[in-house]
């Protein structure tokens, strides 16, 4: 049919020249023929008019269509990787499997340790592979940890919208994710060619320069490892070090800010106890929050609203639409946080008596990164100085060491078989646990 032959003005135009300049002397279709002549061209012109008007109209019902399905909150086309699309709902739902894939790569790459390349490989274990088997490549993962379906929002155009589907990953993940994938847009690079578990936390305490490391070999062929001071902000008089003095001492710290097991137990089920009471009280808060996504909502309808109107332009529309979008997902983040029972210092206070407990299973370990990771955690200004390390504790370790002193003398008053004594337990609920 003609329809199929020019469904724009330029086509048609430029058959009807053809048919002018006499390239084209007739046009034969199983509905429709044609000839050359002032009728024919007529009609053909008509034919052209209606294939134009036609796909002029579907094209505005499908953008239509696309409109509804945007303010309606659903996917548009195929659903991303860790999504599936349920024809039932027509929109995407969570993978069963997948989506734990998704969670799984932003948390391994929030860590900071991965690259694309290892991430890929990570997920190759885990069966994410490309069609033919093979990795994935690096333009995919650093799709896969950019794109904003996971927060629940939909693309149409330059925009994003938000969308009518459960999200897989939440905004503090995902912008935690954002911020790793900004330090290594350029990373550095460097060979390591050794494995010095404390190189880069220590820095000299008569120069302050950088603490590296090397290896000894003895006159009887066995190697240490020794650190020292890299000397490379002058002439500096600090001796070396063997990492097995290095290390004790840093065990020695650690015990010093280490609680044992029956303590730690007993704080994590306070915490949980308390947790359920602030769950109990967390309905004015979470009536709070939900007050304030629907001003949110208001404030995105008088932003379309506006902009519809043409009282501003479209990038400014754009930045505020964005900021709107993002700052509606961090409460419908919290909202959720409280329905559960959360609250900011639970955490945070679980984690303390986590430390507490990982510093007395440290102190006894081998691990020396992992000494070096928690060192680095709640240690600040670590030094070496005539052989000796030196870091000040974090204020919550601090406050540990200080516990662990009264709580040892008070140990003395347990009965055999009792958790805590008395005197244990009126000192944790007198003074407290928390830093």
């Amino acid at each position: 049919m003609s329809d199929r032959l020019a469904r724009n003005s330029i086509d048609g135009g430029r058959v009807i020249y053809a048919v002018d300049t006499h390239k084209v002397s007739s046009l034969r279709f199983p509905t429709f023929w044609f000839e050359p002549t002032p009728q024919g061209l007529f009609m053909l012109q008509v034919a052209f008019g209606q294939s134009k008007y036609y796909s002029d109209n579907l094209s505005d019902n499908i953008k239509r269509g696309v409109r509804q399905k945007v303010r309606r909150g659903e996917w548009l086309n195929l659903a991303p990787f860790g999504y599936q699309n349920n024809p039932r709902i027509r929109n995407i739902e969570p993978h069963p499997t997948n989506s734990k894939i998704v969670i799984r790569a932003y948390e391994e790459y929030a860590k900071g340790t991965h690259s694309f390349v290892s991430l890929a490989h990570f997920l190759t274990d885990l069966g994410v592979v490309t069609k033919n088997g093979t990795p994935l490549a690096k333009v995919s993962i650093k799709r896969l940890l950019t794109h904003r379906a996971y927060l629940g929002f939909v693309k149409h155009g330059d925009e994003w919208f938000d969308g009518n589907f459960e999200p897989i990953v939440s905004p503090q993940l995902f912008e935690t994710v954002q911020k790793v994938l900004k330090e290594k847009e350029r990373p550095r690079k460097r060979k390591i060619k050794h494995d010095f578990p404390f190189v880069g936390i220590f820095r000299c305490g008569e120069c302050s320069g950088m603490i590296s490391a090397q290896w000894t070999t003895n006159r009887h062929g066995t190697k240490y490892r020794y650190y020292r001071c890299s000397k490379k902000r002058g002439r500096c008089s600090q001796p070396y070090v063997r990492e097995e003095e290095l290390v004790e001492q840093l065990r020695a710290r650690l015990q010093t800010i280490s609680l044992p097991e029956r303590y730690t137990k007993w704080m994590l089920s306070k915490v949980k106890e308390w947790e359920r009471e602030e769950t109990s009280a967390s309905q004015s808060e979470v009536q709070n929050l939900s007050e304030n996504i629907k001003t949110a909502e208001a404030k995105m309808e008088k932003l379309v609203s506006t902009y519809l109107d043409g009282d501003i332009p479209k990038q400014t529309y754009l930045k505020k639409k964005d900021e709107i979008l993002l700052a509606s997902a961090v409460l419908e983040q919290k909202k959720k946080d409280f329905e559960n029972g959360r609250k900011k210092w639970v955490e945070p206070l679980r984690e303390w008596i986590l430390d507490t407990k990982q510093a007395d299973f440290l102190a006894k370990s081998d691990n020396f990164h992992e000494i070096k990771t928690f060192v680095q955690k709640i240690g600040t200004n670590p030094l070496v100085r005539d052989k000796s390390v030196r870091f000040e504790f974090s204020p919550p370790s601090h406050f540990a060491a200080k516990r662990r002193g009264v709580l040892r003398s008070a140990a003395a008053t347990r009965p055999r078989g009792a958790i805590l004594s008395n005197r244990e337990v009126s000192i944790a609920e007198s003074k407290g646990f928390e830093p």
